[in-house]
């Protein structure tokens, strides 16, 4: 990691690259969410032989902002690599501590309860816990679990189509009654729908070569 973070130092410096020493934490943004998605590709799609690269470009971005960052004085990589450590481990009291647990659902609440001390007891609104950027479908499948909504069937997807409106809103409904029902089978809707992508455009590639 140190010579990932000597190199961006160099690409930075005066006499370095132009186009990185440009770049700042606001025009990395699309970058960060780009390589984070390739990464996501490269496992659903099984290429575990690109994965090394495609998560190499993922912790390209963890150094380039924390080589932005350190010459602003904000914060050091070192303060990210040792944040998310010790994030882990108050968060884990049943394997650092003394806490016993009876299962990865008790983890999950247990999880949750710490981050609110965390925040000093403070419960966050439901849109400080859904990134903005996420998909469109992983943030309604988000919404629908934090809001302990239904996991609909195919007979909600159907009366949500029926009684569609042709307009945003009735497409926004449909849509949500599709997630619903993507998490009733256990389906992240996000994943299936990248991935129904993904199949076409390579069809459609084969088709026309």
């Amino acid at each position: 990691m140190q010579e990932l973070l000597s190199t961006l130092r160099r690409l930075r410096a005066p006499d370095g690259c132009p186009w990185d020493r440009e770049q700042t934490h606001e025009t990395l943004r699309p970058y960060l969410l780009e390589e984070a998605a390739e990464a996501a590709d490269a496992i659903s799609q099984g290429q575990l032989d690109e994965l090394p690269g495609e998560l190499g470009d993922v912790l390209l971005q963890v150094a380039f902002h924390s080589v932005i960052a350190e010459e602003a004085g904000t914060f050091t990589y070192a303060e990210v690599e040792d944040g998310i450590v010790q994030k882990l481990i108050r968060r884990h009291p049943h394997v650092f501590g003394e806490t016993r647990v009876s299962g990865s659902e008790e983890v999950a609440s247990n999880w949750q309860a710490i981050k609110v001390q965390e925040r000093g007891g403070r419960e966050r609104g439901l849109s400080e816990q859904i990134p903005s950027a996420l998909g469109a479908l992983a943030r309604e499948a988000q919404a629908q679990k934090l809001t302990g909504a239904a996991k609909g069937g195919l007979q909600e997807v159907g009366a949500a189509l029926h009684a569609m409106s042709a307009d945003e809103e009735g497409v926004g409904r449909l849509l949500s009654a599709a997630v619903a029902y993507s998490r009733s089978l256990g389906i992240d809707p996000e994943v299936a729908l990248r991935a129904h992508t993904a199949r076409r455009l390579a069809e459609m590639g084969e088709a026309t070569s």
